[in-house]
């Protein structure tokens, strides 16, 4: 059958809207080149940018933003790195000015071993980026009244942490998220801790609005084949959530009834 025969809605934030649920941060290629190539590959169409790594200078060389496609993807600045609520907003209006966007993915994160987000930062930065009219797309924890509270407050998108950022482990807590997903009227996309593709398959089977995902591609062993499958996998997961899952069951229910089957014949007489 056609593909297109399944189409799906497309992902709604704010004011923007993606038939690509896969969301890619473009940290750790090997290469700017690479970064580009994997971004294609993914399908997705809004990228991540440390806006504190960015190079603003085009007379100093070469920056990640001349790699980027402005038509194709949408630019999502993050301020990472950023372990305060001034640092957090400084970064946020600086990526507004320099890249002629609104969008952040707000990260006030609470120490650099765990890269945790802090709860109490998060909240005071997020409604005064809200309140100046940004489009704020929030990292935190897995918490769901917390994802309520950021929610209130007028994020766009709450996006807890799988598990913490580059860990690979993927989603430690499932039920947290479902419970967020519950509670709030806002997109719930995982962001942090995706290893690989079953990952963000159980993630889109959830029914998490989207992914957002970084070091498992970039730090794969080929990038540009794990962009592929992250691509198919967010595709098929959440094929397999609109589709609805049968339920789980103790035992054995044979796929064949046994009602209306022929019943063998005896010996011809």
């Amino acid at each position: 059958m056609p593909r297109d025969q399944f189409a799906d809605e497309p992902l709604r934030i704010g004011d923007y809207e993606l038939n690509s649920r896969l969301l890619v941060g473009t940290g750790k290629y090997a290469s700017f080149e690479e970064t580009r190539e994997a971004l294609e590959i993914s399908g997705t169409e809004m990228v991540t940018v440390a806006i504190r790594r960015v190079n603003p200078d085009p007379t100093t060389g070469e920056s990640l933003l001349d790699y980027i496609d402005r038509d194709r993807y949408h630019i999502l600045p993050n301020t990472a790195g950023c372990y305060d609520v001034e640092s957090a907003l400084r970064t946020a209006r600086l990526a507004r000015e320099l890249l002629d966007t609104p969008l952040v993915k707000l990260e006030v994160l609470g120490d650099p071993k765990t890269l945790l987000p802090d709860p109490v930062g998060t909240l005071e930065a997020t409604e005064t980026l809200v309140k100046e009219g940004f489009t704020v797309m929030v990292y935190c924890s897995d918490d769901p009244r917390l994802g309520v509270r950021l929610a209130d407050l007028g994020a766009a998108a709450v996006m807890p942490a799988g598990s913490p950022i580059g860990s690979g482990q993927g989603v430690l807590n499932p039920n947290a998220i479902r419970i967020l997903m519950e509670l709030v009227d806002v997109p719930v996309i995982v962001d942090a801790g995706v290893g690989t593709a079953s990952d963000v398959a159980q993630c889109m089977e959830l029914g998490a609005e989207g992914v957002l995902l970084n070091t498992a591609i970039a730090g794969a062993r080929e990038p540009l084949r794990m962009a592929a499958a992250m691509r198919d996998a967010c595709h098929a997961g959440r094929g397999a959530y609109l589709a609805g899952r049968i339920p789980k069951k103790l035992y054995a229910n044979a796929s064949s009834p046994e009602e209306g089957l022929i019943e063998e014949a005896g010996p011809a007489s």
